[in-house]
Order: C-alpha cells, then structure tokens, then sequence
C-alpha cells in the first residue's frame, strides 16, 4: 500500500472517489514512476508523491511527481500540449528539440495585447547558487491595450504587474505572488498570472510545442522550487548562444534601464 501517495481534493474530484481510492489502495496503485517535473525515479513505498491530473480539450492524463517537485492538483493544457506530454511521458515519438524558443513558437497575450515572445532559458550564477532562468523579449514593441503605438510599453505593463526594474543582476529578483511556471514531463509549457475576477491562472505566455530544457536547470529548479524570469524590450537581448553571454547581455540591459524581473514557483506552489 502506497502510503505516501497524495490525492488532492481537486483531483479527486475530477477523477472521482471511486478512481481516487483504486490509486491509494487498490490495484491502480501505482509502483515507481519518472517524475512529471524533474524525470527522476520516484517510488511513492519511499517518496512522498503526487498525483497530477492533466486536462486537456478532449483527453484527460494522470501523472505522477515527487511531492517536494509539485504538489497534487489539476493542470489544464492545450490538447495538443497534452498529447505531446503523453509522448515525453510514454517515450512514443520524437521529443522536442533542446534549446530555447524560437520567437515564433511562443504568440500570447501579454498586457499589452497579442504579441510574439521570445524566450530563452539558462542558468544565472548570483550568490555563488546557480539560478534556473527565463529570459522573455518580444520582437516587436508592445503597444499599450487601446492604443497603437509608436510606443513600447512593455516595461511599464509588466511593472504594474508587479515585475521590478533590475538594477544590479547579483540581486535576486522579488517574488511575484499569483504567478508560477508550468513545467510537465520535465519540459517547460507555460508561465501563468493571476486570472481575472479571481478566477484560476491562465497563460501569460505559451509554449506550442513543449520545450526542453536541459539537465542542468531542471537540477536547479529542482533545488530552488523557483524560477526567475527576466523580460526586456526588443532589441536589448537578443538570442544569446551561451550563457555567459546572456548574462552579458542581462547586465548591459540593466544598465540601460531595460531590464524588469521577477522570480516564481513551479505551478501550483503558493507564491511568496
């Protein structure tokens, strides 16, 4: 009998008491699994384990994690998303190609309206800690809802939400409450706000493809529970090929006055 095995009352509720009392004691009680977050062994006879319900438009996919990776809950995804995450999880078919996002994978709203987001990720070195890291630029300027430019007001829109203008990158960035990451079957698909009217998060921005991310920060989210995610305007980053040269890039745009950051929780993790 699992005995370390968590159910969520959300969960359980869309699975059903039935479903959800075949996991815990019954014959659907699951052995050892690879973590939907980090893809490590997990056994939930040893590790404290959660169960993460996937729902897609049509399919719905049940998942286990380490409890201390994401806690138990329900995570609504693009069917298209969900299928590719049966396949990372399942091992059936080709997985994504590694490395950060092209800008024309990643069209979502934002504050300020539709726009094409880039985002790159890596690792940031502060307090001699390794940090997992988002970088999000545009490639174009965002223009404030209601009007039409000439104008970039991506800064000042991601700033009332809550994002803090970096001065010094040695810094960490503050915690921004109500706002996480989606990372599923150890591939990232989504950063999440607050939704309206105090209603659930929703995408702020979304991967089409699920993307990989490599060893390296997965260990390193891993350990930190958080991400820090770094935004700046067009043209002040650009697609850096190596890390060290992305945090060049951070640091002249700080100094520039271009540079906004926040750091997040893995999705479903209370903010700070």
């Amino acid at each position: 009998m699992p005995r370390m095995l968590d159910v969520s009352d959300e969960v359980r509720a869309e699975i059903g008491d039935e479903e959800a009392d075949r996991l815990l004691v019954g014959p659907d009680a699951p052995g050892s699994y690879d973590c939907t977050s980090c893809r490590t062994p997990g056994d939930p006879e040893n590790d404290r384990t959660s169960t993460v319900l996937f729902v897609g438009e049509e399919t719905a996919v049940l998942a286990f994690a380490h409890a201390t990776c994401i806690p138990s809950q329900v995570v609504s995804v693009s069917e298209e998303q969900l299928q590719g995450a049966v396949r990372s999880i399942t091992g059936d078919g080709p997985a994504p190609a590694a490395g950060p996002a092209s800008p024309s994978d990643a069209p979502q709203n934002v504050p300020g309206g539709q726009a094409v987001l880039g985002i790159t990720s890596g690792l940031v070195l502060i307090g001699g800690e390794l940090h997992p890291a988002l970088v999000v630029e545009p490639t174009a300027p965002i223009a404030r809802p209601g009007t039409t430019g000439p104008g970039d007001d991506f800064l000042p829109l991601l700033i009332e939400q809550g994002f803090i203008p970096v001065t010094d990158t040695a810094q960490l960035p503050s915690p921004l409450s109500g706002w996480s990451v989606l990372l599923a079957a150890g591939q990232l698909h989504a950063v999440l706000q607050p939704g309206t009217d105090g209603g659930g998060q929703v995408a702020w921005w979304q991967a089409h493809q699920a993307l990989s991310v490599t060893d390296g920060w997965r260990a390193a989210v891993n350990k930190t529970q958080r991400v820090l995610i770094y935004a700046a305007p067009v043209g002040s980053i650009g697609q850096q090929p190596r890390e060290d040269l992305l945090r060049d890039a951070l640091d002249k745009a700080a100094a520039d006055g271009k540079l906004v950051a926040a750091s997040m929780p893995l999705a479903g993790t209370p903010g700070a």
